[in-house]
């Protein structure tokens, strides 16, 4: 049985638990320049640089990891949100972006494995790659609207290094995430492709949007609709929303792309919005219980935390869904469903 149909099956069975934020577990444990650096020599500061404790400090990822499978969560991502060159050239660490994606995901896999063995449940590996602080779509430059500061084939190649990375060291799935630009996403999606047919087998697709306002609405404009219409096409395991919001805010938009969704649907929000001094104040039990409608109305298959979540919201979540039925997955249709920054449906 492949990855996806694996995931799959388990999915038809109970709502699936993913884990939570790195970022902010990492941030409590107080780490200091010199945890961050190791003995590496590289020729910046690495503080804040979460992704190269795959090299300094394995022992955090590995304990958070750890902590969120004690949870309860059936996937785990990799903490390789900024692991690509583009993030890593703020930290002159661009030549170990391999090194990071690949260390990153044995480790993820290792701690999957250990579970999955002591239960016999299975557990998967999801491959973080996050939209990099550039965009396609817009113009860093109000003064020349048609400025960019990459392309798109330069982009591609950017993911593909870090895809390829994240398949080599054992993840099961590619997780494209915190989509504040579609055409990012696409260029995500291309370098996935581009990998499958180098390596001869399906690498499944997690997408998952995020918006910058209640509208629903991504930066480069598509509504949670015409993002799902642009990028179908690409035959994702999973599609969700993540970041952006709490569970509160993000509800109508799960409840939209519950609807027209015909393949698994993973949500993990904010705990919360974050207070004046930008710190995360909603508990587990409150995470839980918001989350919790939405498993009761059938709307949602994988659930899981972003910014603000510990595994204490984790195993809360997981908890409040245990009993529940999954969301089945709708059949699709044979409309043609187009999008600009709106959906565009041809009724047969």
């Amino acid at each position: 049985m492949t990855p996806r149909e694996k995931l799959q099956a388990e999915a038809a069975k109970r709502v699936l638990i993913s884990d939570g934020a790195f970022g902010t577990q990492i941030q409590n444990r107080k780490l200091s320049e010199e945890d961050y650096a190791g003995d590496l020599g590289l020729k910046a500061d690495q503080k804040g640089n979460n992704d190269i404790l795959a090299l300094t400090r394995p022992d955090v990822i590995e304990d958070i990891t750890r902590a969120y499978l004690d949870a309860g969560s059936d996937v785990i991502a990799t903490n390789t949100f900024s692991g690509n060159v583009i993030s890593q050239a703020d930290y002159a660490a661009e030549a170990l972006v391999r090194e990071i994606n690949v260390e990153s995901g044995i480790i993820a896999r290792n701690l999957a494995d250990e579970f999955e063995e002591m239960d016999g449940r299975p557990r998967f590996v999801a491959g973080a790659i996050g939209p990099t602080n550039k965009t396609l779509s817009l113009s860093p430059d109000v003064e020349d609207p048609g400025f960019r500061e990459i392309d798109f084939d330069y982009l591609t190649s950017v993911y593909h290094e870090q895809a390829a990375a994240l398949i080599e060291g054992g993840c099961d799935f590619i997780l494209i995430e915190t989509i504040f630009d579609t055409l990012n996403a696409k260029a995500g999606i291309m370098a996935v492709k581009q990998l499958e047919r180098e390596l001869g087998h399906d690498v499944p697709i997690m997408l998952s949007m995020t918006l910058t306002d209640l509208s629903g609405r991504n930066l480069s404009g598509h509504t949670v609709e015409a993002f799902w219409y642009t990028v179908r096409h690409a035959n994702p395991v999973t599609i969700g929303l993540n970041c952006s919001f709490g569970a509160e805010q993000l509800r109508p938009h799960v409840q939209m792309l519950s609807k027209i969704a015909d393949c698994l649907l993973m949500a993990y929000p904010n705990a919360g919005l974050p207070n004046e001094l930008g710190e995360y104040d909603e508990l587990p039990a409150t995470t839980a219980s918001l989350v919790r409608e939405w498993a009761e109305n059938g709307q949602v298959n994988i659930l899981g935390g972003c910014c603000g979540s510990s595994p204490d919201h984790i195993a809360a979540i997981a908890d409040a869904v245990e009993d529940l039925t999954p969301r089945k997955v709708p059949v699709r249709d044979t409309q043609m469903r187009l999008a600009g920054l709106e959906p565009f449906t041809i009724a047969a």
